[in-house]
C-alpha cells in the first residue's frame, strides 16, 4: 500500500496535480456519507461505503451543473466512462446543487453514464472542498478512493482540464498492482 501512495504521489507531480486546495491527502481515511443522487435522471439514495463495495470510486467534486466548465468536465468524464469501468472505477460527480438540479445534469451533461449527487454542508466540510470565495459552493476537486476508504489520489485544481486524465491514469495504476 506504501508503495501504491508513494506511486500515486509520483503520478500527481507527473501529471501536475496538486493537493493544495484539498485537505484530504494521500493516505487519509475518506469519510463515508449518504446522500441523494440521480444517475440518468433518475433519483436514488448514494452512500460512499456501499460504492466502495464495487471497487475504488472517482468522487469528483464540481461547482455548479450547467456552468461552461462543470458541463464540460461532465461530458468528458461521459466520454471516457467505460475506461473507468474497465479499471474497475466508479464515478460520481459531486456539487452543492439540489439533487433536482442534478436530475437534469446527470441526463444530459453526464449522458447518464454516471451518478452526480448533492454534497450538503457536513460532505463539504469533511472533504474540505468549499469554494472560499463563494460560500455554498464546491471547488474543483478529483479524490480517488480505494476499496478500503483511503484516499490514493487528489486533483485540486479549478481549471476542469487534467481532473479527468489524472484521475483515469490514478485508477489503471491502481488496477496495474
Amino acid at each position: 500500500m506504501k508503495r501504491m501512495m508513494i506511486a500515486m504521489g509520483l503520478a500527481a507531480s507527473v501529471l501536475g496535480s496538486t493537493g493544495a486546495m484539498a485537505a484530504l491527502s494521500a493516505g487519509a481515511k475518506a469519510p463515508d456519507f449518504t446522500t441523494r443522487g440521480a444517475l440518468a435522471g433518475k433519483t436514488f439514495t448514494l452512500t460512499l461505503s456501499h460504492q466502495l463495495k464495487r471497487g475504488p470510486v472517482v468522487l469528483y467534486f464540481f461547482p455548479k451543473a450547467f456552468t461552461p466548465g462543470c458541463s464540460a468536465e461532465a461530458r468528458e468524464f461521459a466520454t471516457h466512462i467505460d475506461d473507468f469501468k474497465k479499471a474497475g472505477a466508479t464515478v460520481i460527480g459531486m456539487s452543492a446543487d439540489p439533487v433536482d438540479d442534478l436530475v437534469a445534469f446527470s441526463t444530459k451533461e453526464c449522458a447518464g453514464k454516471f451518478a452526480v449527487a448533492s454534497a450538503g454542508p457536513d460532505i463539504i466540510s469533511g472533504y474540505d472542498v468549499a469554494l472560499k470565495m463563494r460560500p455554498g459552493i464546491t471547488d474543483r476537486t478529483s479524490y480517488v478512493i480505494a476499496p478500503n476508504g483511503r484516499v490514493v489520489f487528489v486533483h485540486s485544481e479549478m481549471n476542469y482540464s487534467g481532473h479527468v486524465k489524472s484521475t483515469l491514469a490514478a485508477v489503471q495504476s491502481m488496477k496495474a498492482k
